[in-house]
C-alpha cells in the first residue's frame, strides 16, 4: 500500500523590513571587510617603507663605523712614519728628503717641522700640493696651537693632537688645520718635537671620499654642531639619513657625520596580487591561530584541573596550618590542618574579621592591636616567623609558630596575607624533656668529678683534722699540768688571772693551741665548701661574674690534685678585664675539667716539666672583638689524630676510669654561651684548650 506524504507549506515571502535589513548587513560586512583590507595595504605600505628606512639607516651606520675605522687607522700609520723620521739621527738633508717624501704620500699632510725642546723650528718641509704661506713667528709662540699641543705631549709624554683652526690661504680661501705634535727622545731625555700639519678636508678627501656614493656626503663638526670641513653636496626635497660617530684624539674630539639622501619607498608593483596574498595569508593565519588557541585553552583546562586536584590534595596532606585574609582582615580560606588544630569548622572560622573564636579572650586586646599594625603595612612580618598563643574549641591553649607573607595576585597588587601555622606543643615538651635531662646530665658529671677526687679529698681533710686533733690533745695536757704560785712582783691584775687560770697554766700556748685549731678547721671547711658549691645543683641564670672570681672557685680543687700529681698551676689574667655574662656554675665546671684533664695528660713518668698554664685574654680578632679567651695549657704528651677526631664525641674515653661525657658537656655549655671550644697542639710539647665567653654589657652599653 502506498503511503502520501504531505506537501510542506510553501516558505512565506521576506517583507521589505526584513530585505532592507539583509541588505544592510551585506552592506556592513563589505564594509568593514573593505575598511580591513584598505587599512592591511596600508599597514604594509607602512611597514614596507619602515623596513627600507631602517635599512638605510643601517648602512650609514656602518659606513659611518668603517670611515672612522679608516681615518684611525691612516693616523696610526702617519704617526709611525713620522716616528720614523728621527730615528737613527737623520741629517739635515736626509730628513728633508724623507719628510718629503711622506708629504708626496699621505696628501692629507700640509707641512712637517722639527723643533728642539724650546719649541724653536729647526727645519720645516711643506705639501707640493698645497703649500702654506704661515708667520713662523706665531707658529713658534706659546700661545699657539701647536705650541700647546706640545705641551700636552711633553706633560703624557705620548703623541697629542691640537684643536682644531682656521687657515687662511693666499687666495682668501681657507681651511680647517690641526696639528699633531709627537715628543722626541733619547735615553729618556727630551731632544725635540715633530710637529705635522693635518687637512681636515684632505683627510675626508683622501680617506673617507673613496667609499663615498652619490648620495651621500661625509664632514667633520664639533661637539656644538658646527661643520668644520664638508665633503659632498647636499640635495634638498629628499629625505635625508645622519649618522655620527666620536673620533677621539689625544688632545681633540672631532665628530665624523655622515649623511644619506633617499626617495621614497617604492610601493608594491601589483596591489591586487598583494592583496590577494595578504588575505589569503591573513586566512590561513587566523584559521591556524584558532586552532592553535583553541588546543592551548582545552591544555590550559586540563592543567588547570589537574592543578586544583593537586592543590587540594596537598592542602588535605598538610600538617601545617594555613589561613588567608584580605586587607579588611577578613579569613577568606582556611585548610583542613587549621581547623582540626583549632577544633573549628571552615564554616565557623571564614568572614571573621574582627575577633577570631581561637584567640584567648586575655589575649584578644593584644591581637587586635598586632592585627592592625600587620593590615596598615606599617610592620613588615619576620621572615622567621613569631610565636604566640593559640586556644583550640575545648578551652586548651596550644604554643604556635606563625609565619606570615603578603597575598600577591597575577596583576602584582597586594590583596592580603597568607599565614602559616606550626602547632609547637610537641617541641617544647621535647625541649623541657632535654633541658632537664641536660641538667641531670650535667649534675651526674659533677658528682662523677667529686667521686674521682674522693681520695684527694681524704688526703686533703685528713691534714687538718690531724692537725686539730693534735692541738687540742696539746690544750687539754696543758689545762691537765700541776698548779703554781704567781711570780714575785706581779701586779693585781695578773695575780687575778693567776688566781682564775689553774696553777701552773702556760695561757699563751693554750690561745696559740686554739687558734690553730681554728685555722685547721677553716682550711677544712673551705675544701669542704668548695666541693659542696660545686657540688649542689643551681637554676641556670646567667650573670656579670669577673674572671678572677671563676679562677679563684676552681682553685683550691685543682690544688688538691696538682699537689698529688706534683703539677705546678700558673695562672695570668690581663689587666682591666671586663666580666662576662655567663652561668657560673657551669663554666666552673668547664674550667675544673679543662685543668683535670690537663693535669692528668701529664700524669706519665717520663714528663719531668709538669705545668699547668691558665690564661684568661681578650680576643683580638675582628669578628670576637666582644668576647674573653680562656686558654688551658698543658705540657704533656699531646693528642693523637685519630683521638682528636673522636675528641668531643660522648662516652667516647681514652681512660678506663672515664665516663666520656666531660669535653662533649663542656662543648655543649659553651656553646650555649655562644662561645667555641677547641684546641690545638702547643710547640715543643702539650695541648692547647681554647674556649671563648661573652662580655657582659655595661650600664652604658644596656642603656
Amino acid at each position: 500500500m502506498a503511503t502520501v506524504q504531505a506537501a510542506s507549506p510553501p516558505p512565506p515571502r521576506r517583507t521589505r523590513l526584513q530585505r532592507w535589513r539583509g541588505a544592510w548587513r551585506r552592506w556592513s560586512l563589505w564594509t568593514i571587510l573593505a575598511g580591513l583590507v584598505v587599512s592591511m595595504l596600508a599597514t604594509l605600505v607602512w611597514l614596507a617603507g619602515r623596513y627600507e628606512e631602517s635599512q638605510v639607516q643601517t648602512q650609514l651606520e656602518r659606513d659611518a663605523a668603517d670611515a672612522v675605522a679608516d681615518i684611525r687607522v691612516s693616523l696610526s700609520r702617519t704617526l709611525q712614519n713620522l716616528q720614523a723620521l728621527n730615528a737613527n739621527d737623520p741629517g739635515e738633508l736626509a730628513w728633508e728628503v724623507a719628510a718629503d717624501d711622506l708629504l708626496r704620500d699621505r696628501r692629507e699632510l700640509v707641512r712637517i717641522e722639527w723643533r728642539d725642546p724650546d719649541l724653536r723650528v729647526r727645519h720645516h718641509q711643506q705639501s707640493p700640493y698645497r703649500p702654506l704661506a704661515r708667520d713662523i713667528r706665531l707658529r713658534e709662540s706659546s700661545q699657539s696651537d701647536a705650541a700647546i699641543a706640545c705641551t700636552n705631549a711633553r706633560r703624557i709624554s705620548s703623541p697629542a693632537y691640537s684643536t682644531s683652526y682656521f687657515q687662511p690661504h693666499g687666495d682668501g680661501m681657507g681651511s680647517e688645520m690641526m696639528d699633531l705634535c709627537l715628543p722626541l727622545t733619547t735615553g729618556g731625555q727630551l731632544t725635540g718635537f715633530v710637529v705635522a700639519t693635518f687637512s681636515l678636508r684632505e683627510i675626508l678627501l683622501n680617506l673617507v671620499a673613496p667609499n663615498l656614493t652619490r648620495r651621500q656626503n661625509a664632514s667633520f663638526i664639533e661637539p656644538d654642531g658646527t661643520r668644520l670641513a664638508v665633503l659632498g653636496a647636499t640635495r634638498k626635497g629628499s629625505r635625508m639619513f645622519t649618522s655620527q660617530h666620536l673620533l677621539d684624539l689625544p688632545g681633540n674630539t672631532l665628530v665624523l657625520r655622515m649623511d644619506t639622501w633617499h626617495a621614497a619607498p617604492g610601493l608594491f608593483p601589483n596591489v591586487l596580487t598583494a592583496l590577494v596574498t595578504a588575505m589569503s595569508i591573513a586566512l590561513v593565519t587566523v584559521m591556524s591561530v584558532l586552532v592553535r588557541d583553541n588546543r592551548r585553552r582545552l591544555r590550559a583546562e586540563r592543567e588547570l584541573a589537574d592543578a586544583l586536584a593537586f592543590r587540594k590534595a596537598m592542602e588535605n596532606s598538610l600538617v601545617t596550618g594555613l589561613r588567608a585574609r584580605d586587607l579588611q582582615g577578613r579569613t577568606t580560606y582556611v585548610n583542613p590542618a587549621f581547623c582540626a588544630m583549632v577544633g573549628f569548622s571552615a564554616a565557623e572560622l571564614l568572614g571573621q574579621s574582627v575577633t577570631a573564636p581561637y584567640w584567648p579572650p586575655e589575649l584578644v586586646d593584644e591581637y587586635l592591636d598586632r592585627q592592625a599594625v600587620r593590615l596598615s603595612g606599617q610592620e613588615v612580618p619576620p621572615r622567621e616567623g613569631f610565636e604566640s598563643v593559640f586556644m583550640r574549641k575545648d578551652g586548651t591553649r596550644f604554643p604556635v609558630l606563625i609565619i606570615e607573607a603578603p597575598l600577591i595576585n597575577a596583576q602584582g597588587q597586594h590583596t592580603g596575607w597568607m599565614s602559616a601555622f606550626l602547632d609547637i606543643s610537641e617541641q617544647r615538651r621535647i625541649e623541657e624533656l632535654s633541658r632537664a635531662s641536660q641538667e641531670r646530665l650535667q649534675a651526674t658529671a659533677r658528682l662523677a668529678t667529686v667521686g674521682e677526687m674522693a681520695s684527694l679529698l681524704s688526703h686533703e681533710l685528713n691534714q687538718p683534722l690531724a692537725a686539730i686533733s693534735s692541738y687540742a690533745t696539746g690544750s687539754i695536757n696543758l689545762l691537765t699540768a700541776p698548779g703554781s704560785a704567781a711570780p714575785a712582783g706581779s701586779d693585781a691584775a695578773d695575780a687575778a688571772d693567776t688566781a682564775r687560770a689553774p696553777a701552773g697554766l702556760d695561757v699563751e700556748g693554750v690561745r696559740m693551741a686554739l687558734t690553730q685549731i681554728a685555722r685547721q678547721a677553716e682550711r677544712a671547711g673551705k675544701v669542704i665548701k668548695s666541693v659542696h658549691d660545686f657540688v649542689r645543683r643551681r637554676d641556670q641564670a646567667r650573670e656579670s661574674v669577673p674572671a678572677q672570681q671563676l679562677l679563684d672557685a676552681i682553685l683550691p680543687l685543682v690544688s688538691l690534685q696538682a699537689r698529688k700529681l706534683g703539677v705546678r698551676v700558673q695562672t695570668h689574667l690581663e689587666p682591666d678585664m671586663p666580666p662576662v655574662l655567663c652561668d657560673r656554675t657551669m663554666v666552673e665546671q668547664v674550667l675544673l675539667n679543662l685543668a683535670r684533664n690537663a693535669m692528668q695528660a701529664m700524669d706519665h713518668p717520663d714528663i719531668d716539666q709538669r705545668v699547668l698554664d691558665i690564661r684568661v685574654a681578650k680576643t683580638v680578632s675582628g669578628q670576637r672583638t666582644g668576647w674573653i679567651q680562656f686558654t688551658v695549657t698543658d705540657l704533656g704528651l699531646g693528642i693523637d689524630s685519630d683521638v682528636a677526631a673522636k675528641l668531643f664525641t660522648p662516652f667516647y674515653t681514652t681512660r678506663s676510669e672515664g665516663m666520656g661525657l666531660g669535653l662533649s658537656m663542656c662543648r655543649t655549655v659553651i656553646e650555649q654561651h655562644g662561645g667555641f671550644l677547641g684546641f690545638a697542639p702547643h710547640e715543643p710539647r702539650g695541648t692547647v684548650f681554647t674556649f671563648t665567653l661573652p662580655v657582659a654589657a655595661t650600664p652604658e652599653q644596656s642603656a
